[in-house]
């Protein structure tokens, strides 16, 4: 090989040479900037999402739990009084609905963290978003439309339990279902009926609740008595029933007040009705009701007032024309 090739060679061999750190430092963002910040990108995004459930968990644990009152006494949660008196049910219902509501804002947190993240690592590579964001939007607001009453379900079970509106052991009013809760869930809820049917209701689908069993409940008695009847007389009779019936050790501690007649509710074609009432705890308030009912009428009848009966009238027409 003569001289003049071996310098060829050699000038070959340095150009590559120099060459090859040129490229690396053109391509310096994209071999090493690119996948630094993609990898800040992960970093951070595991890191607001680990701070998210924390502050969710917190959250719970804060809004469920009983508070205190300015005494620094335990201030009872909502719910039915049934709970408030045995704590470890209580507990566990609170224990439920923080799970659940925990479980659902930490998915969907999660969900916009990794979305957000995804979109971000994707801008970083070069891929252009905005075809990405039209197709999911025309998906998604498809999938809108096909799914809104499932999206209303899951909507109306957040904020029942959220809200405590109802949970399980309440006794409800929910229009056509009415009956004690056994299941309280973001889609369904399940309601068993006094004949024992369960019934599944869609949370989207209930419009207004009457719930039974929270705070306080009214047990509430109409007595008819005769228009000849003196009514002070009515009065003082139930009164006096009621006063008996809370003095009983049986059913005293199902009372919150004294009960109170309220006096004359009507004046029916049949007699004059009076109203009785008393303040009693929540899912009592019908057994005392029964009670007072069965009392009343023993004290109507050893007083001498007269229950009436419904009357009617016939006519009757006889064989010569004349009625009788």
């Amino acid at each position: 090989m003569t001289p003049a090739e071996l310098d060829l060679m050699n000038n070959d061999v340095v150009d590559q040479a120099t060459a090859l750190p040129a490229w690396v430092q053109s391509n310096l963002d994209v071999l090493i900037g690119v996948p630094l910040r993609i990898l800040l990108i992960v970093v951070v995004a595991l890191i607001v999402r680990a701070l998210a459930r924390r502050a969710i968990s917190r959250l719970m644990e804060r809004v469920l739990r009983p508070g205190e009152d300015r005494n620094g006494q335990r201030r009872p949660a909502r719910g039915p009084a049934v709970l408030q008196r045995d704590p470890a049910r209580a507990d566990e219902r609170r224990q439920q609905r923080a799970k659940t509501l925990g479980s659902v804002l930490s998915s969907f947190a999660t969900i916009v963290i990794v979305v957000t993240a995804m979109a971000m690592v994707l801008g970083e590579i070069g891929i252009a978003l905005g075809p990405l964001l039209a197709s999911a939007g025309v998906v998604g607001l498809a999938i809108g439309f096909g799914a809104q009453s499932l999206v209303a379900d899951y909507l109306s079970g957040l904020l029942i339990m959220a809200e405590d509106q109802y949970g399980v052991g309440d006794v409800v009013d929910l229009g056509e279902a009415v009956g004690e809760v056994e299941n309280v869930g973001l889609r369904l809820t399940q309601v068993r009926d006094i004949n024992g049917g369960l019934w599944h209701i869609r949370n989207g689908e209930i419009q207004r609740v009457r719930n039974d069993s929270q705070g306080w409940a009214r047990a509430v008695l109409d007595v008819s008595v005769a228009y000849e009847s003196d009514l002070e007389k009515v009065y003082a009779v139930l009164e006096q029933t009621g006063r008996e019936l809370r003095e009983d050790p049986e059913f005293g501690k199902f009372f919150l007040e004294d009960p109170t007649v309220w006096g004359v509710q009507s004046l029916d074609a049949d007699g004059v009705v009076v109203r009785l009432a008393a303040k009693t705890v929540p899912l009592e308030q019908w057994g005392v009701t029964r009670e007072l009912r069965r009392r009343v009428k023993i004290a109507l009848d050893a007083a001498g007032i007269e229950i009436p009966f419904p009357q009617r009238t016939v006519w009757m027409r006889s064989g010569d024309g004349s009625t009788v």
